[in-house]
């Protein structure tokens, strides 16, 4: 186990992982913000429509794969846990740069409901880019320190991004299955 104090090689690695971490949890959802201001280059001539069903169907499988890291790990089975997770986060990778794909080329969608529906759709929605958001450096972290074999602090960021990353998960597939009706 890497008990490193702060003036061992291994310090001066986390403080550049982690500014690295700081970065890009700073970064993603600033790029993704910006898609929904930008003109859409490619929408007449590339046709993406496809791609919110992948990103249902990547959310299910990552909420699938969370929850079979998360029994494996409290059974035990190390290994398995290990695959499951590392399943997780490449299919959330997947699915960031699909997602920037869509919202990069594709039109956008606007909620056509109404009523207590609405009002639901628009709380899942918000929920879920809030968390969205939070969910990135929380991964990016819980990631580093299992690879870095620093299970201390990999369990007490995992105690918290386990349960937002499959909220997060859950509600994008929720979200896929309400405003589907909507896309043209």
């Amino acid at each position: 186990m890497n008990t490193a104090n702060q003036n061992s090689p291994a310090a001066g690695s986390d403080k550049k992982f982690l500014i690295l971490i700081a970065i890009l949890s700073i970064t993603i959802p600033v790029v993704v913000a910006m898609l929904f201001f930008m003109p859409k280059e490619g929408s007449n001539t590339v046709d993406v429509s496809f791609l919110p069903t992948l990103h249902a169907i990547l959310n299910s499988m990552t909420a699938v794969a969370l929850v079979i890291g998360y029994y494996n790990i409290r059974k035990g089975n190390i290994k398995v846990h290990r695959g499951a997770m590392a399943t997780a986060f490449g299919l959330s990778a997947i699915f960031l740069v699909s997602y920037v794909t869509y919202h990069f080329l594709g039109e956008r969608t606007i909620y056509g409901g109404d009523g207590m529906l609405k009002l639901f759709y628009y709380f899942i929605l918000l929920t879920h880019i809030v968390l969205a958001v939070v969910i990135v450096p929380l991964v990016l972290l819980s990631m580093y320190f299992a690879l870095t074999e620093q299970f201390i602090r990999h369990r007490r960021v995992s105690k918290w991004t386990f349960p937002i990353w499959l909220y997060v998960a859950v509600t994008g597939v929720l979200v896929y299955i309400l405003i589907s009706p909507y896309y043209s």
